[in-house]
């Protein structure tokens, strides 16, 4: 791997933990818990952060993957290995409490930041699969043998910075219901509303077009702004405290994708002089490619851009880009 393609893997790994830090202080998981959740539609942002989350988030610490595991209570296990394959671990996974009927109900949430909408298979599919280990791990933390009446509800919620156009400024919510086909009896909702899965979908716009949680998510975590102003207008306009935690996190990711955009520039510039053709001039990425697009687009296969991200730079469908990674044995 070229020292380039080493600087931007590493600045993009340095970008996502800076990103889930951000998404992990309590008061922007608020935010998302009230907009994205029925449990907390009506709590106040303040009860949500101060007394409905519980303890500190995992980031990046839980695994996905299952193994055997032997039944003990002990609380939350922190792995779940897989000896086939590397460990996939999930972004950020919390427990809460929420209240409903009068009653308090535990909660377990998996917030996860994807840049990538098309990764090769369907993203929901994944999100059912995250939601299915959440429930399966319960077993031996939180419930044994046949006491099935403990299962916690999980909630797997996704901010997609990258959306295909069609999806862009959605929320989406996947759930189970029930449906008679013959009789009318309903069971308790509890015993089966156990799994929710909410896509949150972002896009090219300005946080200003926006309103809401989108509005929020889309200043944080894609407007191109200051770190100084994105705090302000966290603390002015959401009312969000500015720890050291999060003034850091922000400021490292508006660093790193100034930084990015730079790179980027001057790449584009040069292949644009090389080349002899200017095609546009809102990112450096974005010049000289009419000619040479192939190479372009195994440049940054190989420095791990998302599908999605080439197809706005190159203009090639995603149906092409795949069909050149599958050709040079990069999927």
């Amino acid at each position: 791997m070229s020292d380039s393609a080493q600087q931007a893997k590493a600045q993009k790994k340095a970008y996502d933990e800076a990103c889930k830090r951000v998404l992990s202080e309590r008061e922007i998981m608020a935010h998302i818990l009230k907009a994205c959740t029925e449990e907390f539609k009506d709590c106040s942002l303040q009860d949500i952060a101060r007394r409905y989350i519980q303890g500190e988030p995992s980031i990046s610490r839980i695994a996905v993957e299952p193994e055997t595991i032997s039944p003990r209570i002990e609380g939350e296990q922190t792995e779940d290995k897989s000896g086939a394959e590397g460990t996939v671990y999930y972004d950020i996974r919390f427990h809460a409490v929420a209240p409903v009927d009068g009653k308090m109900i535990q909660l377990i949430v998996n917030l996860e930041a994807q840049n990538d909408f098309n990764p090769g298979y369907p993203l929901l599919k994944r999100a059912v699969y995250y939601c299915g280990r959440m429930i399966s791990s319960q077993y031996g933390t939180v419930f044994v043998k046949l006491h099935y009446e403990k299962i916690q509800k999980v909630y797997s919620i996704w901010i997609c910075t990258m959306p295909t156009k069609k999806w862009e400024y959605n929320i989406s919510r996947y759930r189970f219901t029930e449906e008679h086909l013959i009789g009318r009896t309903q069971a308790e909702r509890s015993h089966y509303d156990l799994i929710t899965i909410v896509l949150v979908c972002l896009g090219s716009k300005s946080h200003k077009q926006l309103k809401g949680i989108l509005r929020l998510l889309n200043m944080l975590l894609l407007d191109n702004m200051g770190s100084q102003e994105k705090q302000e207008l966290l603390a002015k306009e959401f009312n969000v405290t500015m720890t050291p935690h999060l003034e850091k996190g922000v400021a490292t990711m508006c660093n790193l994708s100034e930084g990015i955009e730079r790179r980027g520039e001057r790449r584009g510039e040069k292949r644009g002089e090389k080349r002899g053709r200017k095609l546009g001039e809102e990112v450096g990425e974005k010049r000289g490619w009419n000619l040479g697009k192939q190479d372009d687009v195994l440049e940054m296969l190989k420095d791990g851009v998302p599908f999605e991200k080439i197809a706005q730079y190159t203009k090639l469908s995603l149906e092409a880009i795949a069909d050149i990674a599958k050709q040079n044995k990069l999927i």
